[in-house]
């Protein structure tokens, strides 16, 4: 037989009513609740995780449960201190009829009531009597001074680590998906990631869920708790959220340029290469050869020289034609005047 300690998380089933009436006033099950018509449109129905000792439910029944067996039904009765506590006459408070008329409120008795006191804090009341000018309103809870039977049914004790974590986020925040979390678990450290449902739970909501779930957490033993995203980004404004985005993208970017540009530079480089005309290329490997050894440079000047030279002996050669051509015309104007001679 399993029983349950205290840290233990169970799942309960439980139906709650005033001992003095018989008044239903809460339940896990959905049909009693449309019976006893206190069933709520939006309300969660079934087994509701809770881990024993940690508060989640009324101090007598949290007590009680320890030492119960699972899959047995059990009747609870709880005595008022342990319940919604006793009734405290300095809760009733007397106020004017023209407190109520300036707010356009006409009370009743039975009427239920929020008053706003001057910290600041709201107070929900019932009116208890109205007269001469004066409102009664009784600020305790409804069943305060009243004895509770509570019908309990303990359906499973949860064993897995990663399945507590889950049954706390079923009980902090039972609109979300617990099956869509990602969650770590370690001996004394534990991760929980709601990115996969932040489109499905409002931010405020998932904030406050993550407050009290640190609690929770802490009680079942891990002293590491992290969240993603946390209640500071979950609560920082549209815009500076927009801007912190854009900055890792930034630094994103700075971090990819580096190797983009050297890869940039390197196809650069070989289509430049690719692009220049023989020229150019001849240009380059000249210049390469200058990077040699002194003595291939040398070797590059001699050869250079015996060029130079050439191009000058054309040029004489130019001129020793031009010369001939001029002995030729002095031969026939010799020969003229001898012929001129023998003529006389």
């Amino acid at each position: 037989m399993v029983k349950v300690e205290k840290g233990d998380v169970i799942k309960l089933r439980y139906t709650g009513r005033i001992k003095e009436t018989g008044e239903i006033f809460d339940t896990t099950d959905e049909e009693i609740a449309k019976q006893a018509g206190i069933y709520k449109e939006n309300g969660v129905y079934g087994p509701v995780p809770i881990a024993v000792g940690a508060g989640h439910v009324l101090q007598g029944l949290d007590e009680a449960l320890e030492g119960l067996e699972v899959g047995k039904k059990y009747e609870i009765e709880i005595p008022p201190e342990k319940g919604f506590g006793k009734r405290d006459r300095k809760l009733i408070k007397t106020f004017t009829l023209g407190q109520f008329r300036r707010q356009g409120i006409i009370p009743f008795p039975g009427m239920p009531v929020e008053i706003e006191t001057e910290g600041g804090r709201k107070l929900k009341g019932r009116v208890l009597t109205v007269s001469g000018g004066r409102v009664r309103v009784d600020f305790n809870h409804p069943y305060a001074g009243k004895h509770l039977i509570y019908e309990v049914e303990i359906v499973e004790k949860v064993e897995d680590p990663i399945e507590k974590v889950k049954g706390m986020i079923e009980l902090r925040l039972p609109r979300v998906d617990a099956n869509k979390v990602i969650i770590e678990v370690g001996e004394k450290d534990v991760v929980v990631d709601f990115t996969p449902v932040l489109d499905e739970v409002d931010r405020g909501t998932l904030a406050l869920g993550e407050i009290l779930l640190e609690s929770d957490l802490k009680f079942l033993g891990y002293e590491e708790i992290t969240f993603k995203p946390n209640v500071e980004e979950l609560l920082k404004p549209p815009e500076e959220e927009a801007e912190a985005e854009e900055e890792v993208i930034e630094e994103k970017v700075e971090e990819a340029e580096p190797a983009e540009t050297a890869e940039a530079t390197e196809e650069t480089t070989e289509t430049t290469q690719e692009e220049k005309p023989a020229e150019e290329k001849a240009e380059d490997e000249e210049t390469n050869e200058t990077e040699e050894p002194k003595e291939e440079a040398g070797k590059a000047e001699e050869e250079e020289k015996p060029k130079k030279r050439t191009r000058k002996s054309t040029k004489g050669r130019k001129t020793r034609r031009t010369t001939t051509k001029k002995t030729t015309s002095k031969k026939k104007t010799k020969a003229a005047e001898e012929k001129e001679e023998k003529s006389e």
